[in-house]
């Protein structure tokens, strides 16, 4: 099992919030890579924006920016 950012602990209270009653440890995993992933790509669009805009600090409006 892979350590990641994410406790797959948060991903089976997300999956379980959203309705499922049974979360496997395979689909805990694969919710966490894919987030993890998603996740790393807004903060290196959100660190461009910043940069740009003359910052080291990255704020809200750039993650929100890169969200988008």
């Amino acid at each position: 099992m892979s350590r990641g950012i994410i406790p797959e602990a948060a991903m089976e209270r997300a999956l379980k919030k959203a309705g499922s009653k049974r979360v496997s440890s395979e689909a805990k995993q694969a919710l966490r890579e894919t987030l993890e992933e998603r996740a790393i790509s807004i903060c290196e669009k959100a660190i461009k924006f910043a940069k740009h805009s003359g910052r080291k600090t990255v704020k809200a409006e750039d993650i929100k920016l890169a969200f988008k």
